[in-house]
C-alpha cells in the first residue's frame, strides 16, 4: 500500500489524547482502487483518533459529493455523500480484520493505514439506486425520460371500465363460501 502513504498514521509517537487528521478525497483515490463508478468526487474526510493505553478509537466522518450517472436516465448529477465509521484498534497475536468494527494488529506494529476504511465508508454511503433529483420532482426533461413515460404500464382504470368476465364471479364465490 505504498501508493496510500498519506493515509499511514504512525500512532507510536502520539500522546494519549485525541488527534485530528483531515483528508481531501478526489477521483484519483477511487481510481487507485480500480473503482470507476464516480465521474468526479470531492469529499472531505475527518478522522479523530483517540489514543488510549491499550487501544485506539478511530471515528471517521465523510461529507461531500460524488458525480454519478442516473440509473434511469443516464444523466450525470452530483449526489451528496455523508458517511460515518467507528473503528476500534487493539493489539493481539496476529492481524485480524474479520469484525468490521474491530481491528486487531500484531504487537510490533507502529502505524496503521486507513485508506481501505475511508474507501469502504464512502462507497457504502452511496445508495445502490441512483436517481437524478430532476426525475423525482419532474423537472428533468430528456429523451430517455420521455420514452420511459411512454412505455410505462397503463393504469388499471382501463380494466375497471370493461365488463368483468362472469367466470370470475363464480371463482369469487369460492372465497366467500366456507
Amino acid at each position: 500500500m505504498k501508493k496510500f502513504k498519506e493515509f499511514d498514521i504512525p500512532f507510536v509517537g502520539l500522546k494519549e489524547a485525541k488527534h485530528q487528521f483531515d483528508y481531501q478525497i478526489e477521483n484519483a483515490f477511487f481510481e487507485s482502487f480500480d473503482y470507476d463508478e464516480f465521474n468526479k468526487a470531492a469529499i472531505q474526510v475527518s478522522l479523530e483518533l483517540d489514543k488510549k493505553s491499550n487501544m485506539l478509537e478511530l471515528s471517521f466522518l465523510a461529507k461531500g459529493s460524488v458525480n454519478v450517472d442516473c440509473d434511469l436516465s443516464n444523466e450525470p448529477f452530483d449526489l451528496p455523500v455523508n458517511g460515518k465509521l467507528h473503528l476500534v484498534v487493539k493489539h493481539g497475536e496476529e492481524y485480524n480484520d474479520e469484525d468490521e468494527e474491530l481491528l486487531v494488529i500484531p504487537h510490533g506494529e507502529y502505524q496503521i493505514n486507513v485508506a481501505q476504511y475511508v474507501y469502504e465508508m464512502i462507497v457504502l454511503s452511496v445508495p445502490v439506486k441512483r436517481v437524478h433529483p430532476g426525475i423525482k420532482d419532474g423537472t428533468l426533461s430528456s429523451e430517455i425520460v420521455e420514452r420511459l413515460e411512454e412505455l410505462k404500464p397503463k393504469e388499471e382504470n382501463e380494466n375497471n371500465n370493461k365488463e368483468i368476465d362472469p367466470r370470475w364471479d363464480t371463482l369469487k364465490k369460492l372465497l366467500t363460501d366456507k
